[in-house]
């Protein structure tokens, strides 16, 4: 599926924002700074503890009714109800607008749903929240290549690679890209 190109300019522009400038805050968590500091040099069995126990941290909001509208809003998309799950991520996302694991489930949901413009901006929203999430990334990652973007989507999955080593397909996405986009002017 490719995109029209009036919504290019908008697109490239959230992706420079989310890829290059890197931008964004996280909350402060010494601990989890840690673990993302290990994350980078741990061994593959290791980093598939630590970027589990990481995602666990990220999707955990602080408050247990968004706990649960996250949750209801994964399950709705796990039993391929895409429409519930933007439903139920849209309530989450207005009730806890700075929780950024919020916005990326909800842009996975659009995704799904075939609607890659709100995906686009989820997915801006969730990173310029938290611009270590690397499964938001991947997201990232997977979204430009869908819309044929496969030179950004090769430096989304690069930064994958540079937070979690082993995260996912990261690397073998990285090094598809790569070969598909070597010999075109970046």
């Amino acid at each position: 599926m490719g995109i029209h190109r009036s919504n290019l300019n908008p697109l490239l522009a959230a992706c420079a924002a989310v890829l290059c400038l890197g931008g964004g805050a996280h909350a402060s968590d010494a601990r989890l700074d840690e673990m993302f500091e290990a994350l980078r040099t741990a061994p593959p069995a290791e980093a598939a503890r630590l970027g589990e126990d990481i995602r666990l941290r990220l999707s955990n909001s602080g408050s247990p009714s968004m706990n649960l509208l996250l949750k209801r809003g994964r399950d709705a998309m796990a039993s391929g109800d895409a429409d519930l799950a933007i439903e139920l991520l849209g309530a989450l996302t207005d009730h806890a607008p700075e929780f950024a694991e919020g916005w990326h489930a909800r842009s996975v949901a659009y995704a799904r749903a075939g609607l890659l413009g709100p995906a686009m901006d989820d997915l801006t929203r969730s990173l310029a929240l938290d611009p270590r999430n690397f499964a938001a990334i991947y997201s990232l990652g997977a979204l430009l290549e869908e819309v044929g973007l496969p030179d950004l989507a090769a430096e989304a999955y690069g930064r994958v690679v540079a937070i979690h080593p082993h995260f996912d397909d990261a690397g073998l996405a990285l090094d598809r890209l790569k070969a598909e986009v070597s010999g075109t002017d970046l």
